[in-house]
């Protein structure tokens, strides 16, 4: 059947019973730009759509660096209406033309025959049916005609995935849940009783943001080497996550293009007002965004135990990801860049004639170099236990996680959805397995297209089979999108179970409270 056909309503996959609690994650098997909106003020002129009838340990790092963050700024980020295209060509694999992702016929296919509805619905709802937390949720939808329209809900996933069918947006992104019904906001006695109330605590990591440390590419490029830091930056924020404050849900997706995306789900994460989510984005951010300054890291000692770990998570990519694929001190300009972050002119001096009489040396050779150079005839004015830790701080400003820290801090921030497809590239922002992190291939991730020749190719393959037999396997379980989803419906599954749990727990307490006298 070819995709641009829709299924008859006799012909379509029965949907499968995904009320049913599947283990946290499937079992791991062997084989198997960023596009965020911020949460613009109340106050944003909105366009109306058509209607459609268990804490961890106790945490501090700000003894260790001054924290500049002014609590009075508000937050805001005009919607991106446009995706970010660079001129430089993305390396790796190439997708069809972009206006072939953004095709109304080709949105709807996917929306109908691909998309997740049911499972992103019990994500955000935290049950298998309606209640506020779903209803009340604000949805964004970006149109193909670029239009960006705000405070849309839903009373179910039916309804949501009817609009999504007449509408075909090009994404859209998901908000906090609100006091009352975003839809009914201008009908609201006191603008003060329309408020968020409800949203998941995400994370935003940007390739653009290692601009400063990379040298394979720029913008929006990414290539197999880079992609190597959005991996050391999952590893180090999952851990602090869950080690640190004890989170469990955490789903990372992926955005498209070039970045990561982090959805904290836990109930204890999505009640943080903004005050605590600007604490737990400053306990993370070490190295902002973008920035790569002169005089480098100055860390106190003794190492929290947070970076501690982190160092330790980091080591092993630093040698082989950091000085040998990047190279990032090659040419003397570059080197100039290491100089800088040693506080010794003594060393830095010899190290600097060494290297102009050696120009072919590489990042790996440089970096020995100031071991060998500070040891030969004490050419250092820094002893043994502060020239480790000069190389520490060194090794974090390469290493450590650069966060889009703002995107964290306010309830009302708007974030890409997982599953839509990113209008750049074609690639649908898919979870990634942080247990097989290693193996995610950004390259590798199927675009919309692909996604629906595989249907045909299905079918195809299955001419022999009887209606009945082919309504027994639904369209996504014929793609490459077919991990993914199951990946998903285990992490809702586990969520949905802890919830129920804890529903339960609260409902027995009160009723043993009723009960005294």
């Amino acid at each position: 059947m070819p995709h641009a056909v829709s299924p008859s309503a006799e012909n379509s996959s029965p949907p499968q019973a995904e009320d049913d609690f599947l283990p946290d994650a499937p079992p791991a098997q062997g084989d198997d730009d960023s596009s965020q909106v911020g949460g613009q003020d109340d106050e944003l002129q909105d366009t109306t759509a058509p209607q459609l009838a268990n804490s961890g340990p106790s945490a501090r790092l700000e003894d260790m660096f001054d924290d500049d963050d002014d609590e009075g700024d508000e937050f805001s980020s005009s919607a991106q209406t446009k995706p970010r295209d660079s001129s430089q060509p993305q390396p790796g694999p190439q997708a069809a033309p972009k206006a072939q992702f953004s095709e109304p016929d080709t949105l709807r296919q996917f929306y109908q025959r691909l998309f997740p509805f049911r499972p992103l619905f019990q994500w955000l709802n935290h049950s298998p049916t309606p209640q506020p937390d779903f209803q009340n949720r604000e949805f964004a939808f970006v149109l193909p005609n670029d239009a960006y329209i705000r405070y849309q809900s839903f009373a179910s996933a039916d309804l949501f995935r009817k609009q999504c069918l007449q509408m075909t947006p090009t994404r859209f992104e998901i908000g906090p849940q609100y006091s009352i019904n975003p839809r009914d906001r201008k009908t609201a006695r006191k603008a003060s009783s329309f408020r968020p109330v409800m949203k998941e605590l995400v994370f935003d990591i940007d390739m653009t943001d290692y601009d400063p440390i990379r040298t394979c590419c720029s913008g929006a490029a990414i290539c197999h080497k880079c992609w190597s830091f959005i991996v050391m930056a999952i590893k180090v924020v999952d851990a602090a996550l869950r080690e640190d404050f004890g989170f469990q849900h955490i789903l990372w997706v992926y955005s498209g293009r070039r970045g990561a995306h982090a959805w904290i789900s836990d109930k204890r994460a999505r009640e943080m007002d903004d005050a605590k989510r600007r604490a737990v984005a400053n306990y993370l951010e070490l190295v902002r965004g973008g920035e790569h300054g002169k005089k480098g890291l100055s860390i106190r000692r003794p190492l929290h135990p947070h970076i501690d770990r982190s160092l330790k998570l980091l080591n092993p990519y630093f040698q082989n990801e950091v000085l040998a694929d990047q190279d990032p001190w090659e040419s003397s300009k570059q080197a100039e860049k290491l100089l800088q972050l040693l506080p010794d002119r003594t060393l830095t001096a010899a190290l600097q004639k060494k290297w102009d009489s050696t120009p072919d040396r590489t990042s790996n050779q440089k970096w020995a170099d100031i071991d060998s150079v500070a040891e030969a005839g004490n050419l250092s004015t820094l002893s043994a236990k502060q020239l480790v830790e000069v190389k520490q701080d060194i090794r974090l400003e390469y290493t450590y996680p650069r966060l889009d820290a703002e995107v964290s801090k306010k309830l009302n921030h708007l974030l890409k959805s997982p599953f839509v497809v990113h209008p750049g590239t074609g690639r649908v922002c898919v979870p990634i397995d942080v247990r097989r992190l290693e193996e995610f291939d950004p390259f590798k991730v199927p675009t919309v297209t692909e996604l629906l020749r595989e249907i045909d190719e299905w079918y195809e393959r299955n001419r022999g089979l009887d209606e009945t037999e082919r309504a027994k396997v639904e369209d996504w379980q014929k793609t490459g999108l077919k991990p993914y989803v199951e990946y998903f419906r285990g992490y809702v599954a586990g969520l949905l179970k802890e919830e129920s749990r804890g529903k339960r727990e609260r409902d027995e307490e009160g009723g043993a409270e009723s009960m005294e006298f």
